[in-house]
């Protein structure tokens, strides 16, 4: 593989293995769900039009969400105690209890798939896992950003 085709790939695998895990755990829920509590659980409090960009929908479309989110008790929807017209998100204990939930269930449906790996691959992907989430911090810069 070329080095410039190493990133889409990743990526591109990791959606798969996402639909692959979804389907076979026959777990329904839309994975902007998971995305947004995701999102939460690592910074909590975020107002709707900052969580829709980082999602990547539309602000209706992630008001919608977190009306059957907060419905399924997920979330709670506040208003900004700086600005009464914005409003700000939060994710409940019963939001990280589902998205624990939904992670163990992702590895046990996943697991299988990795079963031949030897200690040199798991470490391998480890330290794939490290490179890939210290640069998908959304609070890093990114290379080449204005500043």
């Amino acid at each position: 593989m070329q080095r410039d085709e190493i990133i889409p790939s990743i990526v591109i695998s990791a959606h798969a293995l996402a639909r692959i895990a979804a389907q076979q755990a026959h777990n329904d829920a839309p994975s902007a769900q998971w995305r947004v509590l995701s999102i939460l659980e690592r910074d909590n409090g975020r107002r709707v039009g900052t969580l829709a960009a980082a999602a990547r929908t539309t602000q209706p479309g992630m008001t919608r969400l977190l009306g059957d989110l907060e419905r399924a008790e997920l979330v709670t929807r506040t208003a900004d105690s700086a600005d009464s017209r914005a409003t700000v998100v939060h994710i409940t204990d019963a939001g990280i209890t589902a998205l624990r939930r939904w992670r163990d269930e992702f590895r046990a449906t996943l697991a299988p798939l990795f079963g031949d790996l030897d200690v040199v691959d798991w470490a391998t992907l480890t330290r794939a896992a490290e490179i890939l989430a210290a640069h998908s911090d959304e609070s890093a810069p990114m290379a080449g950003a204005a500043e």
